[in-house]
């Protein structure tokens, strides 16, 4: 099988993977969800009472300017590592391809990332190798800022949460000890001559000092921080009292479980009930509208920038290109 075919196909296995678990989730849910529904009353019933006695107007008036906040701190990570390794770019011009990326992003976070990287090809005529290893970069901290938070959250609410979490400190000590490993074998000076290492894939490891890594984790952190702010003032608005030091430990765990992939964050939405076992199909509809409103208003916010990426990407008026 030719690497071409044999891409495609695991990708394929991904993709039927993580419609497996969604689906396993669901399941659970409604399993969960009958259990707790009154007698006499059906799944769908039960669940639009539950829509039902939400202030809608209030809800989006929390949601929709932390979804704004969060553009403003996603497109600061990008705008920093993009001047850090590889062109002086402004904010200003990074926003609108941060925020259409976000379209993509709801099929499939890489290749939202790969889209950004041909616009900054584009825009900027940075090498294409250079970009996708700035985006590696980004998904790399990534991955280690929500471990940092999902551990001060498990931390904070050990008492409470299954013991399947309990697990997240190991977790975390071995990931810490390979990036140290990690961070000290692309800056110590015995594998400069690493074919490997100086692949052009990876030149943002390469040029990246450690107190980089934690630069780019600290910028994105404000983000996280109000989110738990939104989600405990949501929650309120569904009936359940949550305190802003109980979100604080419950919601980076939730973020972490995140990462696992499958349609309609299934797995995030799933872990609500989970952790609020007395509020099943209250934290469910929680859940669900939460984690998704966020991705399609987001995905919105991109709608109003995409013509302006689009002429750049495809020879608009407004392209650089054409200029």
């Amino acid at each position: 099988m030719s690497t071409g075919k044999r891409g495609k196909s695991n990708h394929f296995l991904i993709r039927i993977l993580s419609w497996l678990v969604s689906l396993a989730c669901f399941t659970y849910l409604y399993w969960r969800i009958s259990s707790q529904a009154p007698e006499n009353i059906s799944v769908l019933v039960y669940l639009s009472e539950i829509f039902a006695s939400v202030n809608w107007m209030m809800w989006l008036g929390i949601m929709i300017p932390y979804s704004l906040f969060y553009l403003l701190v996603d497109t600061a990570v990008l705008w920093r590592t993009i001047n850090w390794f590889n062109a002086k770019a402004p904010y200003s011009s990074l926003l609108p391809i941060r925020a259409s990326a976000y379209i993509i992003s709801i099929i499939n976070e890489q290749i939202g990332k790969g889209t950004m990287a041909l616009y900054l090809n584009k825009r900027y005529g940075v090498a294409g190798w250079e970009l996708g290893s700035t985006m590696l970069f980004i998904m790399f901290c990534e991955f280690f800022y929500l471990l940092i938070w999902a551990l001060i959250g498990v931390l904070i609410a050990w008492e409470f949460v299954p013991k399947i979490f309990h697990e997240i400190p190991l977790i975390a000590i071995f990931s810490f000890l390979f990036l140290t490993a990690f961070i000290w074998v692309f800056r110590s000076k015995l594998f400069k001559s690493s074919s490997i290492l100086n692949h052009p894939l990876l030149k943002a490891f390469r040029e990246s000092p450690a107190g980089f890594y934690v630069t780019v984790m600290l910028i994105r952190s404000p983000a996280l921080i109000a989110a738990v702010w939104v989600y405990s003032m949501s929650a309120s608005l569904f009936g359940v009292e949550i305190p802003f030091s109980t979100m604080l430990g419950f919601l980076p765990i939730i973020f972490f479980g995140a990462l696992i992939p499958g349609p309609f964050r299934a797995v995030a939405v799933t872990l609500w009930p989970i952790l609020f076992p007395e509020n099943i199909g209250t934290m469910s509809v929680f859940g669900f509208v939460q984690h998704n409103f966020f991705l399609l208003f987001n995905a919105t916010i991109g709608l109003v920038f995409l013509k302006k990426v689009n002429d750049t990407l495809f020879g608009g008026k407004d392209s650089p290109i054409a200029d």
